[in-house]
């Protein structure tokens, strides 16, 4: 069941980067709206990683070698 999860998972990132190369072309509307859902969706994981590395060199924990 987890696998079938992430293969759905990682269809939508395939799908999202498709169709932002699309959209970057010219694609049609809905093309340009998926786009911007994806590059949104990753801003936002961009952010929240940043958050979570300033958040953690903050609190002085020791570097594990994550």
């Amino acid at each position: 069941m987890i696998v079938l999860v992430l293969l759905g998972l990682l269809a939508f990132a395939v799908g999202g980067c498709a169709c932002v190369v699309w959209a970057e072309r010219g694609g049609p509307r809905w093309v340009r709206a998926v786009a911007t859902v994806t590059l949104a969706a990753g801003e936002l994981v961009r952010r929240s990683e940043k958050n979570r590395r300033r958040r953690r060199s903050l609190t002085g924990t020791a570097d594990d070698g994550e």
